[in-house]
């Protein structure tokens, strides 16, 4: 049995639980569930009371006066709103392991009531076919963040795929970067790095590391702060490389996937009825890559030796199927 000092948190986690503006309890709801769930029985005085005390410590709740019907919690950590929108970014990165997924986004629906809950796993939860089985991510993000917080080091194995679709490093000897951003592009992970080996910035995913430990080395102070996101923004479905001006003949179907792609900055110039045109700084193998994805639609323009390649690719593509 709770003791009764102790009614008051029991209170607020009834509040929590059963209590929004869609579902208000009336006083003798708010017995009853406190005598089934903490077996403690409170008359309507002390449940004033308890009522009071939150308010004063912040809380903000509704009550009768107000709504004419009972009392409901007002006052979350997230509003629904912001839950639904956070719940559904983890379960779709598909970074994010199943198991890991359904722990973040269980203690992130815990701050809502039971109904809430039952909204998003009824009407919003389906399986993600794609997600990661690793469960290292979270692990290499503490690394990652405390490398970068502490200026030092990292040292780490960088995975890829073989054809039995086993992750195997690289190369033989390990990595060792200066850790400087972590930033989310491409619905990954990625850690922006220097190296003393390369100049500038260089990027690996997070969720293809292994054996990631931090050295003793200091990290290298920045000549200047940077915008990590205007890295990643330069760095086309993150590519790799230099990047160079490239300009698209695109057809108007495609301007809302140019949008989501390069951002409402993007500078588009109308060149007839049917199509624009775009010129944006993107890594060569990035343009190439989108020239692909969107083949009936866009265009290389310029430069002249990247529309040359891409017709090279082009050839071998029908050379293969002939």
């Amino acid at each position: 049995m709770a003791e009764k000092k102790h009614s008051v948190l029991a209170l607020l986690e009834i509040l929590r639980k059963y209590s929004d503006e869609d579902h208000i309890l009336s006083l003798k709801e708010i017995q009853r569930h406190l005598e089934n769930e903490y077996g403690t029985v409170l008359d309507r005085r002390t449940i004033y009371t308890n009522l009071d005390i939150l308010e004063d410590f912040g809380y903000e709740i509704s009550d009768f006066e107000d709504n004419g019907k009972g009392y409901f919690l007002v006052q979350r950590e997230f509003d629904k709103g912001e839950i639904l929108l956070l719940a559904n970014a983890v379960h779709a990165s598909h970074f994010i392991s199943a198991n890991q997924s359904a722990s973040l986004i269980n203690r992130l629906l815990e701050t809502q009531s039971r109904y809430v809950k039952a909204d998003f796993k009824d009407k919003v939860f389906m399986p993600n076919p794609v997600k990661t089985m690793k469960r290292q991510l979270l692990y290499n993000l503490e690394t990652v963040s405390d490398a970068i917080r502490d200026s030092r080091q990292l040292q780490f194995k960088y995975l890829r795929y073989d054809s039995r679709k086993k992750p195997v490093p690289r190369r033989e000897e390990p990595y060792i970067v200066e850790p400087r951003y972590i930033v989310y592009a491409d619905a990954r992970p990625y850690m922006i790095v220097t190296s003393e080996n390369h100049p500038g910035f260089i990027h690996y995913r997070i969720d293809r590391m292994a054996d990631a430990r931090i050295l003793t080395e200091k990290s290298r102070p920045l000549p200047k702060r940077s915008d990590p996101y205007d890295y990643a923004r330069n760095k086309l479905f993150m590519y790799s490389g230099d990047t160079e001006t490239v300009s698209f003949r695109c057809r108007n179907e495609v301007m809302d996937h140019m949008i989501d792609i390069f951002g409402p900055e993007l500078t588009v110039l109308p060149e007839d009825g049917e199509h624009f045109r775009i010129r944006v700084k993107v890594p060569a193998q990035g343009a190439l890559y989108l020239a692909q994805q969107f083949m009936d639609s866009i265009t290389i323009m310029e430069p002249e030796d990247l529309k040359e390649e891409f017709k090279a690719k082009l050839r071998e593509v029908r050379k293969r199927y002939a």
